[in-house]
């Protein structure tokens, strides 16, 4: 399913913009927002706007894609977690090629508690989400991800869970893993890195 273009107010300035373009011409900021670390340096202000713009055009243009993944990401931003699953999976919906959907679905569904608080429902939704990530681009994020949640889930509450965590670690660090990366992971998270990973 191909995505027709959108016109749309410029989410930082207001000009007029598409979804095509990646930046503003005018304001220099992101058209369509395609990764969290592109948020990090935005204010909660900030990122309110683009929320508002995104879900303007999304008014008239429900089933586009980039638009919900964008306010989706403005949503965790913003730790508006209820609200960001559900924009994500209208994302998903028929666009299996982005991995990244997948993951930051992943991220919401913990909704800024520790795996080991989750509902067994939402660790076996999150589990099935990364596992698609990596199905579409292993990376090792994805994979030490992966290995938190069956760490914090499954081996503190004494359950058997295969592959282990310590062999989701090991192919994290096969697959290359930064420690700005894992990092990044909790900060996303909003927990603590636990003392075993």
């Amino acid at each position: 399913m191909t995505q027709k273009t959108v016109s749309l107010a410029c989410p930082g300035c207001g000009a007029h913009v598409s979804t095509e373009q990646k930046k503003c011409e005018y304001c220099g900021g992101p058209v369509i927002i395609a990764t969290f670390e592109s948020l990090d340096s935005m204010s909660a202000a900030e990122t309110n706007k683009y929320t508002l713009a995104y879900r303007k055009a999304l008014a008239e243009n429900p089933g586009n894609r980039e638009l919900n993944a964008s306010l989706a990401m403005c949503y965790l931003k913003l730790k508006l977690y209820d609200k960001a699953i559900p924009a994500f999976e209208n994302a998903i919906e028929d666009n299996f090629d982005n991995p990244e959907i997948f993951f930051n679905t992943a991220v919401s569904l913990l909704r800024g508690q520790k795996a080991f608080v989750a509902q067994r429902a939402d660790i076996d939704k999150i589990i099935e989400y990364l596992n698609a990530a990596i199905m579409i681009e292993p990376k090792g994020i994805y994979h030490y991800f992966l290995a938190y949640v069956k760490y914090d889930y499954f081996h503190r509450k004494y359950l058997n869970i295969s592959p282990g965590y310590t062999d989701e670690c090991d192919t994290a660090m096969e697959t290359g893993v930064s420690e700005d990366e894992i990092q990044g992971l909790f900060s996303m998270l909003g927990v603590e890195r636990p003392d075993g990973m």
